[in-house]
């Protein structure tokens, strides 16, 4: 394509898409932010093909040409919900789902929707982690309480980790935490359940890398409760700028190829020996604060893949 404008798919209150929107406009780039999630409803698309894609995504009074994208970014949109009262609504969505992201999937990608949805998958990760090179927790998924009671006997001490954002109704956060193996009763049944053994850590790093650019921020947890998942207490953490290792910054990009992201937020635990041991990728993670504390040039570096431009 070779369009001018970026567009941003993403909710309305989201800091980390607001820090690249002002950097894009400081710079004079065009800008369409669009929420799919208001799709069909208050988002209007009309999309024609003979020989190559036209059209347009309208919301409101703005709208943006399909051969007029620079680069298009998923950040964090609502799904596209339709009202239960609409006739035969399953179908309804279903079809506004497969019409909108049809056509979204012949745009520029900073990463591809259907890339960042296979990236989640913790398992997959893990694996792929292993393949390049890398140090993984041995870990296991399970709703069998007897292999997890099995697991903790042989690999324990271990952690408990949600495979998914962790958040219940409410708003209540599952933070990673130790296993007594004395809980590991049939409440394991209820669902699918990740298990790994635990590491000890010197500190933790949170890698994000754009484009193949790093921008590596240490984290020191000064409590119990942050040293089992930092997230549990942002009060009490110590962030600093550190340098990846080359070895380790190369399996990171065999890692980012192999699962065909050009943007990812990884998290490693770094032992008291010095050695690297990956624990997960976000294909969409975020870093507002990271930059907010290490002065870390990340949403710079994110405009900059949008916009297409290249670092030697």
């Amino acid at each position: 394509m070779g369009g001018q404008t970026v567009v941003v798919f993403t909710g309305q209150f989201d800091v980390t898409a607001d820090a690249v929107i002002v950097e894009l406009e400081r710079r004079g780039t065009p800008v369409f932010r669009c929420d799919p999630g208001a799709f069909p409803s208050t988002v209007a698309l009309g999309a024609q093909f003979s020989g190559s894609w036209t059209g347009h995504l309208r919301t409101g009074r703005r709208a943006v040409d399909v051969a007029d994208v620079a680069c298009a970014w998923w950040r964090r949109p609502t799904p596209i919900e339709v009202p239960a009262e609409v006739p035969h609504s399953g179908w309804v969505r279903a079809e506004a789902v497969a019409g909108l992201r049809g056509i979204l999937a012949v745009l520029p990608w900073l990463n591809n929707p259907d890339d960042i949805r296979a990236a989640e998958h913790k398992p997959l990760q893990l694996a792929t982690a292993a393949q390049v090179g890398m140090r993984v927790p041995t870990t296991l998924v399970t709703n069998d309480p007897g292999e997890a009671r099995a697991f903790a006997e042989t690999h324990g001490p271990i952690i408990y980790k949600s495979m998914t954002t962790g958040i219940l109704d409410g708003d209540q956060v599952i933070y990673a935490r130790p296993v007594d193996p004395a809980t590991l009763d049939s409440g394991v049944a209820v669902t699918a359940h990740m298990f790994q053994q635990k590491i000890t850590k010197a500190y933790e790093l949170r890698v994000s890398v754009v484009d193949g650019n790093f921008f590596t921020a240490r984290i020191d947890a000064l409590t119990d409760k942050g040293r089992a998942d930092w997230r549990a207490d942002y009060r009490n953490l110590r962030y600093s700028v550190e340098t990846l290792p080359d070895d380790v910054a190369d399996k990171v990009r065999r890692f980012l190829k192999l699962r065909r992201l050009r943007f990812a937020a990884l998290d490693f635990i770094v032992t008291p020996e010095g050695e690297h041991v990956f624990l997960e990728a976000n294909p969409n993670g975020q870093w507002a604060w990271i930059e907010d504390q290490t002065g870390l040039p990340i949403a710079a570096a994110i405009a900059d893949a949008l916009e297409g431009v290249t670092h030697d």
